[in-house]
C-alpha cells in the first residue's frame, strides 16, 4: 500500500483549515478500505470536530471500518480539551492500524496518543512525510518547542531595494510598489496568522488597516510598536472596529478596543512582544514594517520566515529594504511582481 499518497492527501485536507484552527494545529485524516479512500476530513475550525471525527462520520458503511486503515498527518490525541479524545473514538471504532505523520508536540499529547493505541491493540507507525507535516504545521510545532510564536517578516522593495521613498515633513500616505493585484495575496497571507505587527511610524505615514478586506478569513490581531506614543489619539488607524494591542512605555486610553502593553528599559522590544504573544497562546505573526521593526526581530536572529515582494519600479534614492540571510525555498512571479520566500533554518 503506498503509504505516501494517502498521507499526501492528509496534508492537503489539513490544509484548508489554514487560518481557522489556532491555537490548535492543522489537521487531515482518511481512511482506507482495500487500498480505496472511503472516508476523510480535516480539522476546519478551532473548537469544532477533529479531523479523525470528520473522516469517521463520512464513512458511509460503517461496518467497513474494523477492516480499515486510518491516516492522520498528526497524532491523535488522547486527552479530553474542547472535544473528546480521538484516540478513544478511533478504539470504539474498531479501526485496526494507524498510520501517522508526525507526533503531536503538545505537551497534553507528545506520544500518549501513540501509547494509548498501542496499549489496545492498534498498530500504529509513525514517520510517513514527516517533513512535509512539519512545514504544514511549522507554526504549532515552533510554539510547543520554544514557547515562542512563528515570525513571518514581509516587505514590498523596488528592484533596486528600495522599500520607501525619502519623505519630508507631513509626507503622508503609501507609496506603492507592487501591482495592485498582490494585495490579493497579501491579505490571504494576514488571514493564515494570528497576529500582525508593525511600528508606529508605518501607521502615521501609511494609516494601513492591517486587515483582509481584500481576500476571505479572519481579520489577524493587530500591535504597533510605539514606545514613546507618538500616534495621536485622533488618528484614523483606532477608528476601525478591530482589536489592537500597543507596546508602549507608558499607558493611555484610545478605546475600549486597543490594548496598551508595557515596555520596561531592560529587554529587547523584539523580545518582549514575542513573550507577550506566548502569553496570549499566539502562535504567529507576520511583520509588516516598518524598517526599523523588521530589523530589530532580524538583528536579534527572532525571525523564521522572510516573504519579499519585488515590484518593476526603479527610484532613485529613499530608504533601503532590510537585509536577510537564509535558504530560498520558493520564487514566484505574480503579474508584474516576484516574490522570494525565504526560511532564516534550512529545510531538509
Amino acid at each position: 500500500m503506498n503509504h505516501e499518497f494517502y498521507m499526501q492527501r492528509c496534508l492537503e485536507l489539513a490544509e484548508k483549515g489554514l487560518g481557522n484552527t489556532s491555537p490548535n494545529p492543522l489537521v487531515g485524516a482518511v481512511i482506507v478500505h482495500n487500498e480505496r479512500i472511503i472516508g476523510e476530513g480535516f480539522h476546519q475550525k478551532y473548537g469544532g470536530p477533529h479531523a479523525e471525527v470528520n473522516a469517521i462520520n463520512s464513512v458511509e458503511d460503517k461496518s467497513l471500518l474494523k477492516d480499515s486503515k486510518i491516516y492522520v498527518s498528526l497524532e491523535p490525541c488522547s486527552h479530553f480539551g474542547k472535544t473528546p479524545p480521538c484516540a478513544n473514538l478511533i478504539l470504539e471504532s474498531k479501526i485496526s492500524e494507524v498510520i501517522i505523520c508526525n507526533k503531536d508536540p503538545h505537551e497534553k499529547v507528545a506520544g500518549k496518543g501513540i501509547e494509548f493505541l498501542e496499549k489496545n491493540g492498534v498498530k500504529v507507525s509513525c514517520g510517513t512525510l514527516e517533513k512535509e507535516g512539519e512545514w504544514l504545521n511549522r507554526r504549532f510545532f515552533k510554539f510547543h518547542r520554544t514557547q515562542l510564536p512563528y515570525v513571518i517578516l514581509k516587505w514590498a522593495q523596488t528592484q533596486n531595494g528600495f522599500m520607501d521613498k525619502t519623505r519630508v515633513e507631513n509626507d503622508k500616505g503609501v507609496n506603492w510598489i507592487t501591482h495592485p493585484e498582490t494585495k490579493t495575496i497579501v491579505h490571504q497571507w494576514r488571514a493564515q496568522e494570528d497576529a500582525i505587527l508593525v511600528g508606529a511610524n508605518t501607521v502615521i505615514n501609511d494609516s494601513p488597516a492591517l486587515d483582509v478586506r481584500h481576500a476571505s478569513g479572519k481579520n489577524p490581531l493587530r500591535l504597533v510598536i510605539d514606545p514613546n506614543n507618538k500616534i495621536s489619539d485622533n488618528h484614523e488607524f483606532w477608528n476601525l472596529n478591530t482589536s489592537s494591542v500597543v507596546f508602549s512605555k507608558t499607558e493611555r486610553v484610545i478605546n475600549s478596543q486597543t490594548e496598551f502593553c508595557l515596555l520596561n528599559e531592560i529587554e529587547d522590544i523584539s523580545n518582549q512582544v514575542l513573550k507577550f504573544l506566548t502569553s496570549r497562546n499566539i502562535l504567529s505573526v507576520i511583520i509588516e514594517g516598518g524598517k526599523a521593526t523588521l530589523e530589530s526581530f532580524i538583528k536579534e536572529s527572532l525571525w523564521d520566515e522572510a516573504r519579499i515582494l519585488t515590484g518593476k519600479n526603479d527610484w532613485t534614492k529613499g530608504l533601503k529594504s532590510p537585509q536577510v540571510s537564509g535558504y530560498e525555498i520558493e520564487e514566484l512571479k505574480l503579474n508584474t511582481d516576484q516574490i522570494r520566500i525565504i526560511t532564516r533554518e534550512i529545510r531538509i
